[in-house]
């Protein structure tokens, strides 16, 4: 303490003696110097530095770093070499590991300059000063500051050894460009780790720490080589090189870009999990917005997410392969478009189509394609909860909500093609339906009218099991969107649906009837590695087992022989339903396999020519040359994509519902069908065996579970609310209906709009 106490005294003594002596000059400044001496008294404390977050994909690959103004990775100083310490060294300080964090010679160097300046012109600091101007005072140029800073260099120098003074400042020095600290200096001008920096290479950076602006090498080439080489020179004289060891050095080309070894946060994927980090306390770094704010760009954390750059590059390439144009993410179609004055207008549009896929086992999101680009287009259509009309993809809840109430898939239903219902105090009244191109005539079962996608056979479906019992059920699937019972044209999907919950609520089918949100965060840590957040599953029954069953039946068949057979997938059990709104403004195709449930959306998201275009509003006329549905070009992508991922890939099956009971007609109460008969429902009954049908599904590939086939329904459940099921018995139905287990002879035609007066059958 005497030591440092004398070496104070030096200090304060040399500068009041030359602040004296230029006191008309330096007046105003000699006030404070006698209260500097009190810095001996006052706390000494370093902050924790400024550390970026890194996140991570599932295998833990680097995806991004978040930071504010500060790109800092801090280093151990055993990690940084002796091309870059010793550089620095023999520039900024060459004798730190003599002094005791102030050099008499220098300050007194400086102090003579600066009195002759009338100024502060020459800073004199030492490292260890540097250190405590960094992190404990601010760039004020006043001898009150040099003095303070001159006090606390001493006081740290007994507090900590040299080798953790030059760490700390190694990581805080600012070398331009963003990047604090050597770590993110080597990544931003060389794009790699600090360890294998050469010579040349630290000279640069030692040059850059007294002007790291001016210095720039990218921006300022020119004087950037001269300092380089003005600090090769310095380095030879301390004799860490020879002049001819140094030579090869100051012929090296400069960095002329800025490079990174984490790319920027400008995905939708990397944003989602961002904002609900910022949003969400449960993650467990601060309550409040600012305390989140604070760790996510200033803190340091590692964040493991569920992102698979694989599935993510395949589903980029599926999507970019299939739709028509050349900009990747984008398509230019024409479309209509509604004006504000009430009139329509034809016009040249730019598209986007959305995938997102989630593990059905966790509900992991592993893919998400939100839209174009987030460079360009930053809106996620993926998980806005606006949503885009869902057309017949929202007819698998209604089947849902159906098997739930007690049928099966070999009950029948009328499809007629076309139909009106008396809808009281709805608009229009009455409500016509036209089936997608004469599609699903006749009687059939609930199975083949899935194929067939029979608007017809799902409204009276709907008014069957009751539209409120199809809210409820969809609700149970945790989809968000506000369903109203009394809207009858919601089995054809008027409802706007958010393609997140799509996925997520399919995945529940093919998950054996469990729920799992969708999550994007695995888990949590601190900067020192301690576990802030890990995710938990939380599964929780949405149907039934046999529901499911059920469902993954009809829907894997419906790829195999319905509207979504471009949807499939080579040597791997697939099922899912296509999806047209009303005027082909929007199609979809959702669906999965055993191992990942999967949305496609596409749509209009732009007008060249009008900034307030309204994505969701363009009737897609002519996209490629065709009128888009949901089985051109969202079931393509799909299986595309689903091809690529699962290529080589043990093929896997859905288990099994096992036998159903004897499958019987549907009918609707009278008056509910306008010109039905004694039913209202003009459909007829249909037998069933009593197992599980052959012809209505096609056959599946061999294999399966092994599991026990959960227990059917009861021959005399009623669908929840719906009317009372006043068909004759099953086992005598009338001459003429045709038989349950007909399959349609080949696919339904998926080329053309649905009509106006409904979401249509796509």
């Amino acid at each position: 303490m005497a030591k440092t106490l004398f070496k104070l005294l030096v200090v304060l003594t040399a500068t009041i003696a030359f602040s004296f002596g230029c006191a008309v000059a330096l007046g105003p400044a000699l006030g404070p110097l006698g209260d500097a001496a009190s810095s001996t008294e006052e706390p000494l404390f370093l902050n924790p530095l400024n550390e970026r977050t890194l996140m991570f994909d599932r295998f833990g690959g680097l995806m991004t770093a978040l930071y504010a103004e500060e790109n800092r990775a801090p280093v151990p100083l055993e990690r940084i070499p002796e091309t870059v310490t010793d550089a620095i060294i023999a520039v900024e300080d060459e004798n730190f590991y003599q002094h005791d964090g102030v050099n008499l010679r220098a300050t007194i160097r400086a102090l003579f300059e600066n009195v002759s300046a009338g100024g502060i012109e020459q800073g004199g600091s030492t490292i260890t000063q540097q250190v405590v101007k960094n992190s404990i005072l601010t760039n004020e140029r006043s001898l009150e500051r040099k003095t303070r800073e001159a006090v606390l260099a001493l006081r740290l120098e007994e507090l900590l050894t040299k080798d953790q003074i030059l760490e700390r400042y190694l990581n805080t020095a600012y070398f331009g460009s963003g990047a604090y600290g050597v770590q993110a200096a080597a990544e931003t001008y060389w794009g790699v780790n600090v360890e294998q920096l050469d010579w040349s290479q630290g000279a640069m950076l030692a040059a850059l720490i007294r002007n790291p602006n001016g210095y720039n090498p990218i921006t300022n080439p020119e004087l950037a080589g001269e300092r380089r080489d003005l600090a090769l020179d310095r380095i030879v004289e301390v004799g860490n090189l020879t002049e001819a060891e140094a030579a090869p050095h100051r012929v090296q080309p400069l960095p002329t870009t800025i490079l990174r070894t984490t790319p920027p946060p400008n995905t939708y994927f990397i944003e989602q999990v961002k904002l609900q980090i910022l949003r969400d306390p449960r993650f467990g770094i601060g309550m409040t917005p600012e305390e989140r704010y604070e760790a996510v760009f200033y803190g340091g954390l590692r964040i493991h997410t569920t992102f698979d750059n694989g599935m993510q590059v395949a589903a980029e390439a599926a999507r970019d392969e299939v739709l028509p144009g050349d900009v990747p993410g984008e398509f230019p179609f024409l479309g209509r478009v509604r004006l504000p004055d009430g009139s329509q207008a034809t016009r040249d549009l730019i598209g986007s189509s959305v995938v997102v896929t989630l593990e059905n086992a966790t509900g992991a999101v592993r893919t998400h394609v939100g839209g174009p680009g987030f460079d360009g287009y930053e809106f996620d259509i993926a998980t806005a909860p606006e949503g885009r009309q869902a057309g017949s993809s929202f007819k698998p809840f209604v089947l849902a909500a159906a098997f739930e109430a007690g049928l099966v898939p070999n009950d029948s239903i009328n499809g007629r093609g076309t139909c009106r219902f008396n809808n009281p105090g709805g608009a229009p009244d009455p409500y016509e339906v036209e089936n997608f191109g004469g599609s699903g005539g006749g009687g059939g079962t609930l199975a083949s009218q899935t194929r067939a996608s029979s608007n017809c056979a799902y409204v009276r479906l709907g008014q069957v099991v009751g539209l409120d019992n199809v809210v409820e059920l969809a609700e149970r699937l945790h989809i968000t969107t506000p369903l109203d019972p009394a809207n009858m044209s919601m089995p054809l999907g008027a409802p706007e649906m958010v393609p997140m919950e799509m996925a997520a609520a399919y995945a529940a089918f093919a998950n054996d009837g469990i729920y799992n949100a969708p999550f994007f965060v695995e888990r949590v840590d601190d900067a020192a590695g301690n576990v802030l957040y890990q995710h938990a599953p939380a599964g929780e029954r949405a149907v039934t087992t046999q529901t499911a069953r059920m469902m993954t039946e009809v829907l894997v068949s419906n790829v195999q022989s319905g509207t979504g057979t471009r949807a499939a997938v080579e040597g791997q059990e697939a099922g899912g339903k296509t999806g047209t709104a009303q005027n082909s403004a929007d199609a979809w195709f959702v669906g999965f396999t055993p191992q990942f449930s999967t949305a496609v959306w596409m749509g209009g998201v732009r007008d060249p020519n009008d900034p307030a275009f309204v994505p969701g509003q363009a009737a897609m006329i002519d996209v490629g040359g065709i009128t888009p549905t949901g089985g051109t070009y969202p079931a393509r992508i799909w299986g595309g994509y689903m091809n690529a991922v699962l290529a080589g890939a043990e093929p896997a099956v859905f288990p099994d519902p096992g036998p159903t009971r004897a499958g019987r007609s549907l009918t609707l109460p009278r008056g509910v069908e306008v010109g039905g008969g004694g039913s209202g429902s003009g459909s007829s009954s249909s037998s069933g065996s009593g197992r599980r049908p052959s012809s209505s599904s096609p056959r599946r590939p061999s294999g399966g579970s092994g599991r026990s086939p959960a227990p059917s329904p009861p021959a005399t459940s009623r669908p929840g609310n719906g009317p009372p099921a006043t068909s004759p018995p099953a086992t005598s139905p009338p001459a003429t209906s045709p038989p349950a287990t007909s399959p349609p002879a080949t696919s339904p035609p998926d080329t053309s709009p649905p009509p106006t007066a409904s979401p249509g059958n796509g």
